[in-house]
């Protein structure tokens, strides 16, 4: 019986995204002030060194590969990571200047003559999120943090309630889960203290927070998926600096969401399409709208003679305030995007995802002066974050994605009463309340005549030029996996697909999955419908995780290193 190896570390952090190597950075410059401060006699009361031992690993083969975002970013959390160091120093791509909004119908496009509220980006940048972390990388290992991209968290090591660390994934399995000649267990990675830092719908994240009830007083988190494609252009097509926000147009009355195209560096645009899962009909297909987006005469004049260099997407958690779990466990911290810190409606994360990092460096750094690991010491993580600007950006606009679960009008409504009421709203509690994104898809029955693929049937073209099926996006994603071990996108009762969720709902999956992972097929000799899995083309987005209306998918962590290469996204 192979026998698991083990590594001991003082911190674990799971993620290299912004959070986890914000989290990394703050720690390391924390322990190294607090032994310069030893050794110049400035911390008398407290002689002993501090154990300096941080592991950070991450799931995608390099640091950045599995790292996605629109990404517009606020650069002050940057200079509060990093004080001292010019903003010219850090890779973002170029300073916004020029912020639009526009209003689409099905052929025109309008220019809004002022900005809805919150979402100007006067002083802020546009970047590469895979290039911004791969910088912060190599800043967390000039200070002595170590760093493992390929390494895939796929338990929490528990005991008595209390998290000792995570283990990464078996590899060298066959489809059916039996070793190969290959086969090498996972890792014990035993910590002291864990931070999850994984990013939208982090697995671990997911299970620590079901298994222990850490969000049963919270709103449930409520996502968007997000897709986007990076294409250069002409020179002289779009501006560099340039961001434009679109409202309307594919999306109907009922579906909350937008586009966006941002103008990057060598004549690179970055364009992609928002909406929110709590959208209702069960044709609906996140991909072929965007599809149906680029053909639009405004979007198409950008793009008509560009080419495509990459595609991607991801989910973003928009719960807000009230949908925030319980941040802390033993042993155990929750950050960024897997605890749900996104700023609606300006739908920005990066800088939040930076603070967090900090403040569970603050605590983490408080509990190793104190030797002490548990939920009680732990919870000084909860108390800065409190006091913190994050907190205050947070709760502002506390109850803005809530008001928009019914349509466009009504969340409009909500959203002006709660700017006059400080965030309160049109609500006698002053919370607003959400549905799980799973809950909110209707039968076809329901939609029958006015679906998405019905209204847009003679408009989801893939010439090959401009607009493009979901197979041949996934290979500009650059994704790869092992195909011989197990599927990680698991259907756990297929009956539920057969007998219930495709004469009713159509095999949603199919739609809502934006690489076609999911496919809905026919046996020719019973006429007989099923899904077949392709786990080849995820993309990681765990769209499917949240969304399908059974909860009958479930996405796990395959082999480290798999999965899709967003180094430019």
């Amino acid at each position: 019986m192979a026998v698991r190896d083990v590594v001991n570390t003082d911190v674990l952090i799971v993620g290299g995204g912004p959070a986890g190597l914000a989290a990394a950075i703050h720690l390391a410059d924390l322990i190294s002030d607090h032994h310069q401060k030893i050794a110049s006699g400035e911390r008398i009361g407290d002689p002993h060194p501090l154990p300096f031992s941080i592991l950070l690993i991450e799931k995608g083969g390099s640091i950045g590969s599995h790292s996605i975002s629109g990404a517009v970013v606020n650069p002050s959390a940057f200079q509060e990571l990093l004080p001292g160091t010019p903003l010219g120093d850090i890779p973002f791509d170029s300073s916004v200047t020029a912020d639009e909004a526009w209003f689409l119908t099905r052929s025109h496009a309008f220019k809004l003559p002022f900005h809805p509220p919150y979402m100007a980006n006067k002083g802020n940048y546009l970047a590469s999120l895979g290039k911004l972390s791969r910088w912060l990388a190599g800043v967390a290992e000039k200070k002595g943090v170590q760093v493992f991209p390929g390494f895939a968290g796929r338990e929490l090591l528990m005991d008595q309630g209390r998290v000792l660390g995570v283990c990464t994934g078996d590899s060298g399995l066959d489809k059916h889960g039996n070793k190969q000649s290959n086969y090498q267990p996972g890792t014990e990675v035993r910590a002291k203290i864990t931070i999850l830092a994984e990013g939208s719908r982090g697995f671990l994240a997911k299970k620590l927070i079901q298994n222990l009830e850490l969000a049963k007083d919270s709103n449930p988190q409520i996502y968007s998926t997000g897709v986007k494609e990076l294409w250069e252009v002409p020179a002289g097509t779009f501006k560099q600096g340039r961001v434009v926000h679109t409202l309307g147009y594919p999306l109907d009355f009922f579906q909350f969401g937008g586009g966006f195209i941002y103008g990057m560096a060598n004549n690179q645009v970055a364009v992609g399409l928002v909406v929110g899962l709590d959208y209702r009909d069960p044709t609906f297909d996140l991909h072929h709208a965007f599809q149906v987006y680029k053909r639009h005469p405004f979007i198409q004049a950008i793009l008509q003679n560009g080419r495509i260099l990459r595609y991607g997407a991801k989910t973003i958690p928009e719960g807000g305030w009230f949908a925030l779990p319980k941040l802390y466990h033993h042993g155990v911290m929750i950050v960024g995007d897997s605890a749900g810190f996104l700023s609606m409606p300006s739908l920005k994360g990066i800088h939040l995802g930076i603070q967090s990092g900090m403040l569970a460096a603050k605590a983490a750094y408080q509990a190793l002066i104190q030797n002490d690991f548990s939920e009680k010491q732990l919870s000084v993580y909860s108390e800065l974050f409190k006091k913190s600007l994050i907190a205050k950006d947070l709760y502002r606009v506390r109850n803005f994605r809530q008001g928009f679960k019914s349509n466009l009008m009504f969340g409009a409504i909500h959203f002006g009463a709660q700017l006059a009421t400080g965030g309160h709203g049109l609500t006698l509690t002053g919370r607003l309340t959400t549905h799980e994104d799973y809950e909110c898809l209707d039968k076809l029955s329901k939609v029958k005549g006015r679906g998405f693929l019905e209204k847009f049937k003679n408009e989801i073209i893939f010439d090959k030029r401009l607009t493009w099926d979901k197979v041949t996006d996934v290979f500009y994603s650059g994704t790869q996996h092992d195909e011989h071990q197990p599927s990680h996108c698991l259907i756990p009762d297929p009956n539920v697909c057969r007998d219930v969720c495709i004469p009713e709902y159509g095999a949603p999956c199919q739609h809502f999955c934006p690489a076609e992972v999911y496919e809905l097929v026919t046996d020719p000799k019973t006429a007989r419908k099923d899904v077949r899995i392709h786990f080849t083309n995820c993309v990681h987005c765990k769209t499917c995780d949240i969304k399908d209306p059974f909860r009958n998918i479930q996405w796990v962590p395959p082999y480290g290193g798999d999965g899709p290469a967003y180094e430019n996204l």
